[in-house]
């Protein structure tokens, strides 16, 4: 099992998300789990961390409020380049997560993932690939996040995003008037 698992002399975590409710269940869980963890809540926080005390593993969350976690992973990369990284993020998409790997990730993971699968792409080696998570995003939740990501890079205008995505407009505002799919 993976709690038993000896993760080596090197425990040390950082775990970089915005979300801090999320942020302190995870902290709980991979503490559980034998790491020493040390969390962060913003770009500015977090490069401060993996400048000063670079972690043997890290998570980091893609969309923070004062920029992007990947400019952490570059710090992280350029300070221990032996850092395991997994990138998370509510809205998953190819091009996100080959930046993410390109940089220097280990693994990329899309919101929700437990503690479990996180502890799978951080411990997984060389070939090796961690199993497929236990619960993954529906095809309707994906269809979702991707209209979302859209919708967030043409600043949130309707008419744009419809215009992208090869939709009538009228139906994309019956998609955004809606609570998202489990």
């Amino acid at each position: 099992m993976i709690d038993d698992l000896d993760l080596g002399q090197d425990r040390t975590l950082l775990l970089l998300d915005d979300d801090e409710p999320f942020l302190k269940r995870l902290a709980k869980a991979m503490e559980k789990r034998g790491f020493d963890v040390e969390t962060a809540e913003t770009v500015a926080a977090g490069r401060a961390i993996a400048t000063a005390r670079p972690p043997a593993y890290a998570v980091c969350d893609l969309r923070l409020g004062d920029g992007n976690g990947l400019d952490v992973v570059e710090v992280l990369r350029e300070k221990r380049p032996d850092c395991r990284v997994v990138v998370l993020t509510g809205y998953g998409a190819i091009a996100t997560a080959v930046a993410a790997v390109k940089i220097g990730a280990t693994d990329y993971l899309a919101k929700p993932a437990d503690a479990t699968d996180i502890t799978n792409a951080l411990l997984a080696r060389g070939d090796e690939l961690p199993p497929p998570p236990e619960n993954p995003m529906s095809a309707d939740r994906v269809r979702w996040e991707h209209i979302q990501r859209v919708y967030e890079l043409c600043d949130r205008n309707v008419s744009e995003t419809a215009r992208r995505l090869n939709m009538h407009r009228r139906t994309l505002q019956r998609i955004l008037a809606k609570r998202s799919p489990r």
